[in-house]
């Protein structure tokens, strides 16, 4: 017979058992029965990925706007594909712009707006009849809204605009791959230029190169370049993150990233110009005054070295190993105040600064090369219809 303290230790003991058998079907997939009730789980992870790439296929194989139960279902992993572009993974446009963005696309995007930021302003106050069009087609896929911005650096919204190579309409589809979502392009007629049915197809090639890709700044670059090139980028980084991997990149993809970034800055940011950014910050040449988010014992325990020159903050995080959110809060505006031709107060550990001396001129090299190969990207007149737009001279 049991005494009444072993019949309770008996029980705990089952119900552990039960419950570890539950915790452990849940995770790995596994059918397990209790008391003659058989008891089925999954991996729901894989699960839901399955389910998100088979709805993406059934989109793009049908050619038809999905059934709302999907397309909600489908939103809720694609509105997070700005992950590394802010760092509450997707955008709240009741935050202010500079407080929620990823501190590396405030110095990279820089140059951009100081050239063209006032023209994107003025097209501000003229393109919501288009914007809110994409926005119901885009919403329909379970799309982010703020994709409407690639057609803003593809064709300034214009739908008969025509590349140099071929490329026409708002999304600028290459015939070939408008035929391959379900567009007609021939002698007669030219769906490209339609923007119902081109925001449609656009919505599916955008999903297909998210399903593989599951990164909407790496879907940018691919709608550029090719979905060849970011893998090729991807396997010589060892990252999917595009602020590890965008120098391994072409160059003109690179840079229609940086277009779309600061276009959505000014098109989503609260003050709606450039003002939302810290240049005062910037143009400090105080150290002590941009670092001060660094505690007392950071500050205490890292190491200060006055550079100059051509550095820029990715390249050298790169060879040091070191993250580069993390050398941006240990070094912000870096970029922007070597850009505006300042000295500049490095801030390291000891070891990472024994490293940075040991091989400076090597990164200093490799940034220069990096520089000349932007600077030197041939221009290519993209809209043979307004070739002098100043914000389109370049694709």
């Amino acid at each position: 017979m049991y005494t009444t303290v072993e019949k309770n230790m008996k029980v705990i003991v089952t119900l552990l058992t039960f419950i570890f058998t539950i915790q452990y079907s849940f995770s790995a997939g596994y059918e397990a029965s209790y008391n003659g009730y058989k008891i089925t789980f999954q991996d729901t992870t894989k699960q839901t990925s399955d389910s998100i790439d088979e709805t993406i296929d059934e989109v793009i194989r049908t050619g038809t706007i999905p059934k709302t139960e999907k397309i909600q279902y489908v939103n809720k992993i694609t509105k997070y594909g700005f992950k590394s572009l802010f760092k509450n993974l997707s955008y709240n446009s009741s935050i202010p712009y500079s407080s929620q963005v990823n501190p590396y696309a405030e110095t990279y995007m820089q140059d951009y707006l100081e050239v063209h930021g006032s023209y994107l302003q003025k097209m501000k106050g003229t393109s919501q009849l288009y914007f809110n069009l994409i926005d119901k087609i885009l919403a329909q896929y379970g799309l982010p809204k703020e994709l409407k911005y690639l057609a803003v650096i593809e064709s300034d919204l214009k739908p008969q605009a025509l590349s140099w190579a071929g490329a026409r309409g708002p999304w600028q589809f290459m015939s070939y791959t408008a035929r391959g979502y379900g567009l007609m392009v021939n002698g007669y007629v030219d769906e490209r230029t339609d923007y119902y049915k081109s925001t449609n197809a656009a919505a599916r090639y955008l999903l297909s190169l998210y399903k593989d890709l599951k990164d909407w700044l790496l879907v940018i670059a691919a709608y550029n370049g090719g979905s060849g090139r970011v893998y090729t980028a991807i396997k010589k980084s060892g990252s999917r993150n595009f602020w590890a991997l965008q120098y391994y990149l072409p160059a003109e993809s690179r840079n229609h990233v940086k277009k779309f970034i600061a276009t959505h800055y000014i098109m989503e940011g609260v003050n709606s110009g450039t003002s939302d950014f810290n240049y005062a910050a910037l143009n400090n040449t105080n150290i002590e005054t941009v670092t001060s988010k660094l505690t007392d014992d950071e500050i205490t325990g890292t190491e200060v070295l006055g550079i100059s020159g051509k550095y820029n903050s990715v390249i050298i995080a790169k060879n040091l190993a070191m993250d580069i959110n993390e050398f941006n809060r240990m070094n912000p505006g870096l970029d922007a105040l070597l850009a505006l031709g300042n000295d500049y107060n490095l801030r390291l550990m000891p070891d990472k600064m024994n490293l940075f001396v040991a091989n400076k001129y090597v990164i200093l090299n490799e940034c220069v090369q990096i520089l000349l190969n932007d600077v030197n990207e041939p221009v290519k007149t993209t809209y043979m219809r307004h070739s002098n737009n100043p914000v389109f001279k370049r694709k």
